[in-house]
């Protein structure tokens, strides 16, 4: 089996709803992936540990998931010189609007590529991490054009009623 290039974390378990849509698009870009639950509020060591030996784990680039307050895009940012993805999760009180702006108000240095709210944040944060693994893999590269080819063919051929 191929050592994980992408990790995905999440801030809680319940976030998985939304961020399998980002593992099943991994998949289907044939990119390997870690996932792990990790809060940086409730378990920041482990936070701490995680981040700072992904790279020496192979991974190339992080996707992270949080609601609210947000912090674990930032905290695996300031953490680890690999390419960090956040996707805002949707939250019951500001419908990820608090998520959002706490992933996109980063300070100058610590640099968190910021997706779209919910589900289409995962899926385009799978993407995003397949082009930047493009950038150095064949194979990735293919598979992440093929994808955008069967995306533009399926639009180009709707039907409407």
């Amino acid at each position: 089996m191929t050592k994980p290039a992408v990790g995905i974390i999440m801030g809680s378990a319940s976030d998985w709803a939304t961020m399998q849509h980002c593992a099943e698009t991994l998949d289907q870009l044939g990119v390997v992936y870690e996932k792990r639950v990790i809060s940086a509020h409730r378990t920041p060591h482990l936070a701490f540990e995680w981040c700072t030996s992904a790279e020496a784990r192979g991974l190339k680039v992080i996707i992270a998931a949080a609601g609210g307050a947000a912090h674990l895009a930032g905290v695996a940012a300031a953490l680890t010189p690999l390419p960090v993805l956040g996707v805002p999760m949707e939250s019951a009180s500001l419908k990820g609007m608090d998520s959002l702006l706490s992933m996109v108000q980063m300070p100058g240095g610590i640099p968190v590529a910021t997706l779209a709210i919910g589900k289409p944040g995962a899926i385009n944060a799978a993407l995003f991490a397949g082009a930047i693994l493009a950038l150095s893999d064949a194979k990735t590269k293919k598979a992440v054009d093929d994808y955008r080819t069967a995306q533009t063919k399926k639009v180009a051929e709707t039907q409407l009623p």
